[in-house]
């Protein structure tokens, strides 16, 4: 199911994209293109953590919580970017897309004193 997203801060580097298209590619659970109406150059591919990454447990802070207005952790959806450069795929697991699924309403956040890694191989 396509899903429509906003950002409540703007995306490093794409500060013009106010909404987001969040799209499942077919035939791969847990992965999702990301895309923009108002950044056509916009293309992001992420992998669901909680399908994909099951050790893996970031922790945010009360005002990154706030950004997306305190969601309960049951209307918090975690998504890493995927990064598929130098032959190799990894995931960004020190800035995931930290999604509210009741309202919408993303972040990219950077987790810092988190010793999660920028770009985490992943097993194909």
């Amino acid at each position: 199911m396509s899903r429509v997203l906003r950002p409540a801060v703007a995306l490093p580097g794409f500060p013009e994209a106010t909404t987001l298209n969040l799209e499942p590619v077919d035939g791969a659970m847990g992965l999702y293109s990301v895309t923009s109406a108002q950044a056509p150059h916009l293309r992001w591919f992420v992998l669901d953590a909680s399908v994909h990454l099951p050790d893996y447990a970031p922790q945010f802070t009360a005002d990154q919580l706030a950004l997306l207005g305190n969601p309960d952790a049951d209307s918090r959806s975690v998504l890493v970017v995927v990064n598929t450069s130098d032959s190799k795929v990894s995931a960004n697991l020190l800035a995931p897309l930290l999604l509210h699924t009741q309202t919408g309403s993303c972040a990219q956040l950077i987790l810092e004193g988190q010793e999660w890694p920028l770009r985490f191989e992943l097993a194909m």
